[in-house]
């Protein structure tokens, strides 16, 4: 597995990241262990979890496995704002959560820093200061290597960022946003102000909670026995343009005679910006299929006709702003 820079950090990274929602719920301590081990064995490097993931139960699965591993080969990367469990602070991303949260997290994880610690929500009732100087603080001290954050605004991030660069503080160097094949509204501001500022981006449900593996047919009218999907799941994705995007998939999947699955990663691992997708297998199975996008690259047509397949409407002011008419091109 290729390695990355995170953004303009000299932290390298795998090119694709495990997600370990899962762990703890849907997927036992032992299935979790065996996936950690084929994920490393595969090259993999950055595990990606959170302190709500079942309660913190997921945090401490990784950190009984990391005892097993050596601490510095692996990335590990969580999140603060929810209660992780019984007798934890408010959630929130203000000062008195974020130094318990952090705490907490080293607890369960067995270690003795995190290497991406990143705010899961923007908190709109805690001064954007507030977060970011304990954020400092907590890289000053060791506990914390970098910064990030997830589910933001365009504008959101921006702030941060000047902030930041404003009174001297360490800066989000990485931004994990939902996208994917049918998810694409970060390209609007997202992941622009990512490129301009230099940040990383990984991205999560790369595969739109498996509307891009390839398992749902237009003609179902249902979610298959078995799925995830609930019914109204199913309704809001029961388009015109999904099935469209899901068609061209499985096409540029047969010319390259890979899964459906695998072509969904690929394109996210190849679009402009992208750091890496996260990865939520929850069974050794699943790892093995995702880990077929890596090794490869779709050619710029196949990139092309999917991309393509899954524009869409934009709505404003990027339709304003993107008339023939508006835009300058040197005379």
């Amino acid at each position: 597995m290729d390695k990355r820079f995170l953004g303009r950090t000299g932290l390298e990274v795998s090119e694709l990241c495990l997600g370990t929602m899962t762990f703890g719920s849907e997927t036992d301590q032992s299935t979790a262990h065996k996936i950690l081990d084929d994920f490393v064995a595969a090259g993999g490097t950055m595990i990606d979890t959170a302190d709500t993931y079942s309660a913190g139960v997921s945090e401490e699965i990784i950190g009984s496995w990391l005892k097993t591993r050596n601490r510095d080969d692996l990335v590990i990367a969580t999140k603060v704002y929810g209660e992780a469990g019984p007798g934890l602070p408010v959630r929130g991303a203000g000062r008195k959560h974020i130094l318990a949260g952090v705490d907490a997290s080293l607890r369960r994880l067995q270690t003795d820093f995190i290497d991406l610690y990143q705010i899961h929500v923007f908190d709109d009732a805690t001064p954007l200061e507030e977060t970011l100087t304990t954020l400092d603080t907590l890289v000053t001290s060791g506990k914390v290597r970098f910064i990030g954050a997830s589910n933001l605004t365009g504008w959101q991030l921006q702030k941060a960022i000047d902030l930041s660069r404003h009174h001297g503080l360490e800066p989000y160097v990485c931004l994990q946003p939902l996208y994917n094949l049918l998810d694409r509204d970060a390209e609007l501001d997202l992941i622009p102000v990512c490129q301009n500022e230099g940040a990383g981006v990984i991205a999560w449900s790369p595969l739109a909670g498996g509307w891009l593996s390839g398992k749902y047919t237009k003609d179902a009218g249902g979610p298959p026995a078995g799925s995830r999907s609930s019914q109204a799941d199913w309704d809001s994705h029961d388009n015109d343009r999904t099935w469209r995007v899901l068609d061209a998939l499985r096409a540029v999947a047969a010319e390259v005679d890979r899964t459906p699955a695998q072509v969904a990663l690929r394109w996210v691992m190849q679009r402009p910006g992208l750091t890496a997708p996260i990865i939520g297998a929850r069974t050794p199975d699943q790892l093995a299929d995702n880990l077929g996008a890596t090794g490869w690259s779709l050619d710029d047509e196949q990139l092309r006709r999917l991309t393509e397949a899954g524009d869409g409407p934009l709505p404003y002011p990027h339709n304003i702003l993107r008339l023939p008419q508006f835009v300058r091109r040197p005379s």
